[in-house]
């Protein structure tokens, strides 16, 4: 528990203790009396009570109360009243105040004065009760003036004297303007005798909170290091900041020893857990390294090793649990915490932890995966016959699915390999295995290893390579492109396929970047490389990220040929699916990709997981299939989130957050939280589609103004606008034109729809065709855009993206309705409802309903009234009242400092919302909204209700000018 930064209030940045601050904040200044009393903050070092201790004061200065503190110390727990004087030093200058006996009392037990007890006394406890209420009365006196608060830290080690007087207190100030707040250490159960104090837990972190503390750390762990801090913290905050400074200055090497805790904790955290261990009987501390050496498995070996040594019998384990270190249960020895465990290993000498680990090792011969990891904590110089187990315990591990295993398994072989080319080799394997196992900050280690073992070119190349992938993998966008493509290029001629390697790795940086002079740098390398050359998946991938458009029916002949070819590999299979994505071979892609997540599920790799997760959510988003790529996002999220995988992490959220954005719900605080540690300017791709979503966002709210301003943004500035993203821009192309009707700026969007067409030529996909095309129609009039909207509704191509071509369907409705020509509108309107009902999109639900009831056609809502002014946003509900008492829309705009043809927009989409046409039917509409009545679209007459049949608008009305009338 940590401040996440200098806060004005003291309580803000305390990560994780809400419930306890809240608690603690009502007994100190409570609203009701009967809320307050001492209260006393319970559990295990480390868990943050000095800190929640130290803010609460800061808060009570806040206030304005006195505040009077003290803290328990070891080396004073013999100096009676020591702690009471610290305590009480601030108002001794009101002793003069107290009866004579008392402040007698107290100022013997303080040391101010030498007098002798009082006759009969002899065993003092008159002095004790008359220094009791003298304490009382003296921080009465000062609450006189202000209320005053008590802090008292470590109350377990005051001097005996002083606690006595403490608990005399904090049974006494019920109802008092004094309020009492001390910590002690133990577990959650407070103990009888603090039955003065209600207790208030403080227990370790929930995995959320520790996860928000590691990210305000200076430097956030990530990937395998962040993993291993959570587990072994146990959500204790002071382990998680001490392990988190500890690897941001050393680094994270040997956190993954498959036995043992065979790394040294920071000396606070060791000395804050390492006074448990004093006192124990060495027998005891001997059987505890057994359990701290053995994993879970090897625990039956442990205890019959402990068990074989001296005094190595139920006794030991026995001072082991009453010290409250372990749990024995049927068998099995627990810690209690996981970093006790490597207290124990971390504070034997290497000489015992020899021992025990050769002991197991004798105890595990029928085991040999487990007997050769105790063979290697055993080990200090190179050993070849124990490099070579590791490696066969690598290869077993990996047939099993345990790729972090494995890799470990070799990164520890290749530290005890006697040759530099045995321990090259064997890095190399770990960085793949690593990889698979979704862990780039660890390929990138290994990869750097490999230098310090080997000159050998192809090693290096391929060492480069892996940590090109890592730092892809990971966001940092333009050194992975400044390392993977001049190797590519230097690597051309000996090797044409480690440099399509090289790209194919730098394929999904690039396209993340977008940055147009790398990708021309990668395309006149590919123009280079044989069509033959390397795995024929990485030649399709790599031409088909770097230009989705160039050739694009030479490459779907290639992906198509492939596929064919992959043989189920999960690996091919993946890098085809991607490939089928950008594409927009949206079928093929969910199909392709859903196989691999399929085979990951019974054989789980972090790494691909998460990456595969996230584009098959991305392909299931366009597929319309919106629920699962909803499933498939998450997923990818949370694997990427651990493992450091950021640039999955980020895609994984825009799907998420696209999906809320269509449904209606405020997506840009979700949206801006992936990005608030990107730079957006270096990632392209992420920067257009936060775009996206804002947009999203700002039509579900009716600020077309705002939505334009955004898609605009998806294209430079002036008469030739060229995309800002290669790929993604591309696709808000219909959704800018439509922005461009509502705000009366079609120009700028023909010129942007004109470059579009332009930029892509003849590649153009099927998607993006249906995309231009809904534009085209937007800007066009008369007989053209007619031509236009039936072309694009009527290519069954269109159906694999379901919400983009309902979309179209609405507004050849919109176009055909504003023209009388309702027959035809009702079927395309009915068909984009259906669309939009299956997806919950909300926003177009809601003007597709509205579009029907102009029509003429009954459309009930969820609550199967026709209107309900629940649906109008406070402005829309404000300019709908007006407008109710006869106001024009000058005289509404006058009032409302808006344009008039602002407040004609607002009330065209008012009309639909209440289920009216005309202004005239405001009034009843805005007096009856919410209450029963019979399911038709109407209008209402002097003499009753009738179908509606006349339209909203007048014939060729766009919605700019709709209700527009003055």
């Amino acid at each position: 528990m940590v401040r996440g930064g200098v806060e004005e209030d003291p309580l803000d940045g305390i990560i994780g203790r809400e419930p306890e601050i809240s608690r603690v904040l009502r007994g100190l200044f409570p609203e009701r009396a009967e809320e307050a009393g001492a209260l006393l903050l319970v559990g295990e070092s480390g868990t943050g009570k000095t800190t929640l201790l130290q803010a609460v004061t800061a808060e009570a200065a806040r206030r304005g109360t006195s505040i009077l503190s003290c803290a328990g110390n070891q080396a004073e727990r013999t100096l009676e009243h020591g702690a009471l004087h610290q305590l009480l030093r601030p108002i001794l200058d009101r002793l003069p105040q107290l009866p004579a006996p008392q402040r007698a009392a107290l100022s013997r037990a303080l040391g101010m004065q030498h007098a002798p007890a009082r006759a009969g006394d002899t065993e003092g406890g008159g002095d004790r009760l008359l220094v009791g209420l003298a304490s009382l009365n003296l921080l009465l006196a000062s609450a006189s003036d202000r209320p005053v608060t008590l802090v008292v830290d470590d109350l377990q080690w005051l001097d005996d004297s002083s606690l006595e007087t403490v608990l005399f207190v904090a049974r006494r100030i019920a109802g008092e303007p004094v309020g009492l707040l001390a910590a002690v250490r133990g577990d959650s159960a407070s103990p009888p005798m603090w039955s003065a104090f209600e207790p208030v837990p403080v227990g370790p972190l929930s995995g959320e909170a520790a996860g928000r503390l590691l990210d305000a750390q200076p430097v956030v762990p990530r990937g395998r290091a962040r993993g291993r801090m959570l587990r072994l913290a146990a959500g204790n905050p002071l382990a998680l900041v001490e392990l988190a400074r500890e690897t941001a200055e050393r680094g994270s090497s040997g956190w993954d020893a498959a036995v043992g805790a065979g790394f040294s904790l920071p000396a606070r955290l060791e000395k804050a857990f390492a006074e448990r261990l004093d006192g124990l009987p060495e027998a005891t501390r001997r059987v505890l390294l057994f359990a701290a050496a053995a994993d879970g498995p090897d625990m039956r070996a442990a205890l019959s090793a402990a068990a074989s040594a001296p005094d190595g019998g139920v006794e030991a384990w026995a001072a082991a649990e009453d010290a409250g270190l372990v749990r024995l249960v049927s068998g099995r020895v627990e810690f209690r915490h996981p970093l006790m465990r490597s207290v124990v290993y971390g504070t034997a000498s290497f000489a015992e932890r020899r021992e025990v680990h050769l002991r197991l090792a004798d105890g595990l011969a029928g085991d040999p995966d487990r007997r050769a990891w105790h063979l290697a904590a055993a080990s200090l110089a190179p050993d070849e016959s124990v490099a070579g187990a590791l490696v066969e315990t690598a290869g077993r591990a990996r047939r099993r699915g345990g790729y972090r295993v494995a890799a470990a398994a070799l990164e520890r072989a290749a530290q005890l390999s006697e040759r530099g080319w045995s321990r090259a080799r064997r890095l190399l394997d770990a960085c793949d295995l690593a990889a698979h196992a979704g862990e780039p900050w660890w390929v990138e280690t290994l990869a750097g290893e490999v230098a310090a073992a080997t000159d050998d070119t192809g090693m290096l190349a391929a060492a480069a390579l892996r940590r090109g992938w890592a730092l892809a993998a990971t966001g940092r966008q333009k050194p992975a492109l400044s390392h993977l493509l001049p190797l590519a290029a230097d690597m051309m001629d000996a090797s044409p396929a480690t440099a399509l390697d090289a790209i194919s790795h730098s394929a999904v940086v690039l396209y993340c970047s977008g940055d147009e002079a790398f990708r021309r740098q990668a395309l006149e390398l590919l123009a280079r490389i044989p069509g033959d050359a390397g795995c024929a998946y990485e030649q399709v991938w790599a031409r088909a990220c770097c230009d989705p458009f160039g050739d694009r029916r030479g490459v779907l002949a290639a992906l198509e040929h492939a596929a064919a070819g992959a043989d189920g590999v999960p690996g091919r299979l993946s890098v085809l699916g991607g490939a089928a994505w950008v594409l927009d071979e949206t079928a093929l892609a969910v199909r392709l990709l859903s196989a691999v997540m399929e085979r990951l599920r019974t054989v789980p790799a972090a790494g691909s997981s998460a990456m595969v997760g996230q584009t098959l959510a991305l392909a299931q988003f366009d597929a319309g299939a919106w629920e699962a790529a909803w499933e498939s996002a998450e997923d990818a999220r949370r694997v990427a989130e651990e493992n450091g995988l950021e640039a999955a992490a980020w895609v994984a959220v825009y799907v998420n957050a696209m999906v809320l954005a269509l449904r209606g719900e405020d997506a840009r605080e979700l949206m801006a939280q992936a990005v608030q540690r990107l730079d957006v300017s270096e990632s392209r791709a992420l920067g257009v589609r936060m775009a996206m979503v804002r947009a999203a966002v700002a039509a579900a709210a009716g600020d077309h103004a705002v939505e334009f301003e955004l898609l605009r943004g998806l294209f430079t500035a002036g008469p030739d606008p060229r995309p800002v993203h290669y790929h993604c821009s591309l696709y808000g192309v219909g959704d800018l034109a439509a922005a461009a009707v509502r705000v009366g700026r079609p120009e700028e969007a023909v010129a942007v729809v004109d470059a579009v067409e332009r930029w892509v030529g003849e590649g153009m996909s099927p998607r993006l065709r249906l995309i231009v095309g809904r534009a085209r129609a937007l800007l066009c009039e008369g007989e053209e855009a007619e031509a236009l909207f039936r072309a694009v509704v009527g290519d069954p191509v269109g159906e694999q993206w379901p919400f983009e071509r309902a979309v179209v369907s609405l507004e050849f409705g919109e176009w055909l309705r504003r023209r009388r020509r309702m027959s035809e509108a009702r079927p395309e309107l009915a068909r984009a409802l259906a669309v939009f009902e299956r997806l919950k999109a909300h926003p177009w639900v809601e003007r597709t309903t509205g579009e029907l009831r102009a029509c003429g056609v009954p459309v009930r809502d969820a609550e199967g009234n026709p209107g309900s002014v629940e649906r109008l946003t406070p402005q829309q509900l404000q300019i709908a009242r007006l407008a109710a008492t006869g106001l024009t829309n000058r005289q509404i705009g006058e009032r409302l400092q808006l344009s008039a043809r602002t407040v004609g927009f607002h009330l065209y989409q008012v009309f639909p919302k209440l289920g009216v046409s005309r202004r005239t039917q405001l009034h009843d509409a805005l007096s009856h909204a919410g209450k029963p009545r019979e399911r038709t679209l109407e209008h209402v007459s002097g003499t009753g209700t009738m179908p509606l049949r006349r339209p909203v608008a007048d014939p060729g009305e766009t919605p700019s000018r709709l209700v527009s009338r003055r």
